[in-house]
């Protein structure tokens, strides 16, 4: 049985340095060209998994050589694929640049991602159950993930969003009624509530406001700023951990998956946060998605020590 449900995306993330991005109109050289796993519902899996939960995962990926990598790299590292389907068509893609300190820019190309359907996704999760915890990104279908955390919030499962990225539409109605967590970073937070975030105390008032949108309590990732968090009886910060950043993809992910193995775990709520500001510092330490994400023992010395090792 898994203990978390994960659904959302699965893509070939193709990653390349540059020593700085480019303008408008402006070509510049890149160099060390890499392929990874990606994707922010793989990502999460992934993260969920290397902090010892036993995880599963649904999502769509294409009848071409890099679904076929991804199943492969996933049933090695654990993830029961059982939930992807395999459809006619390329595989979601993304194509990430980084520069020298450590910044991204990202585009993604979403290919059998965007064949998710609501039936699908709802029909995996009630297979899959029961689960401790259901988590979802937002890239693929918002549809979707509706039908999914209906299906999670039918089983029992603590349902958890992390709104990214924004539709351009806005958050689904009533998606957020279906939410025990909605975890927006701040610029996500800012798109969704009209607040502009910037600090804890307005990440703490964004909060709020998605709390008095539906979600059960919220957490804002602040990047080196930690995390702020709110819940029906109270709020606070979480600050993160000093770590020498060199690639900030996937580290919200990490975040995300960190949490949700942690609360799977029976965790309590300011020590999973700790667990999960751990993980999302550490994947800034290594270059590119899954190869960033950490795995439970090093997340333990991280907040024991301080130090990386």
């Amino acid at each position: 049985m898994s203990t978390v449900v994960c659904i959302g995306s699965l893509n070939v993330d193709l990653v390349f340095q540059v020593d700085r991005m480019p303008v408008s109109g402006e070509s510049v050289t890149g160099h060390g060209l890499e392929r990874h796993l990606g994707g922010k519902g793989l990502n999460q899996a992934l993260a969920a998994a290397r902090a010892g939960s036993s995880v599963a995962l649904v999502g769509a990926v294409g009848n071409d050589d890099g679904g076929a990598w991804m199943l492969r790299e996933l049933a090695a590292e654990g993830v029961d694929a059982t939930g992807v389907a395999t459809v006619d068509g390329p595989s979601g893609t993304a194509l990430i640049e980084v520069d020298a300190t450590g910044a991204n820019r990202i585009v993604v190309i979403p290919g059998a991602n965007g064949a998710v359907t609501e039936e699908f996704a709802a029909a995996q999760v009630s297979r899959l159950a029961p689960a401790a915890v259901a988590l979802a990104p937002l890239e693929v279908p918002p549809a979707a993930i509706l039908g999914a955390m209906r299906a999670a919030k039918n089983a029992g499962m603590t349902t958890i969003l992390n709104p990214a990225p924004v539709p351009a539409d806005g958050i689904p109605t009533g998606l957020l009624d279906l939410c025990d967590i909605v975890i927006p970073n701040e610029h996500e937070a800012t798109t969704i509530t009209g607040i502009d975030v910037h600090d804890v105390d307005s990440a703490i008032a964004a909060g709020r406001a998605l709390m008095a949108a539906g979600a059960g309590s919220a957490i804002v990732t602040l990047g080196s700023r930690g995390a702020a968090w709110v819940t029906p009886d109270a709020c606070g910060h979480v600050p993160t951990y000093v770590v020498k950043a060199i690639d900030t993809v996937a580290a919200g992910d990490a975040f995300c998956g960190n949490l949700a193995a942690a609360l799977a775990d029976g965790v309590e709520w300011e020590t999973a946060l700790r667990r999960a500001c751990a993980g999302g510092a550490l994947a800034t330490t290594v270059a590119g998605a899954s190869p960033s994400l950490p795995r439970l023992a090093d997340v333990n010395t991280l907040i024991a020590t301080g130090e990386v090792t």
